[in-house]
């Protein structure tokens, strides 16, 4: 069993698949538009170049998505990144920051050497994290 996300944009999909690879190292796996689908698409014709289903790797994580009329951005959930470094959780907080809105700045934690949370510009919600290292027991 394997679980995916699966995130749904208001027709920013593909530009949103395009910032990923460029920011983050994604890898566009699949990206189908209404207009590629075997069936017609029951959304009206300025839908046709939207995306129908998409799968995209961002480092170990697999996530699907597609273009929706009035996607609403996320509420209460989070793709969180777990990073190697301080300067890569930097990198990436600020690339996802970029035209998007801080909910919690990068930080020392308790827990992380870095840490923050960042709505990115797509209305998608991350959480960046580089872990301390748990003591040895």
């Amino acid at each position: 069993m394997r679980l995916t996300t699966y995130v749904n944009f208001a027709g920013r999909c593909a530009e949103a698949f395009r910032y990923y690879e460029e920011h983050l190292g994604a890898t566009t796996g699949m990206l189908m538009t209404h207009e590629q689908a075997p069936q017609p698409s029951p959304l009206p014709a300025e839908w046709a170049k939207a995306v129908l289903h998409g799968r995209i790797r961002i480092g170990d994580l697999e996530v699907m998505a597609a273009d929706i009329p009035n996607a609403e951005p996320m509420r209460s959930a989070y793709l969180t990144l777990s990073v190697d470094s301080d300067a890569d959780a930097e990198r990436v907080f600020a690339a996802l920051a970029h035209q998007g809105r801080q909910l919690m700045p990068l930080q020392e934690t308790f827990f992380a050497s870095r840490f923050g949370q960042v709505q990115d510009q797509f209305g998608i919600n991350w959480m960046i994290l580089h872990e301390r290292p748990r003591p040895a027991r």
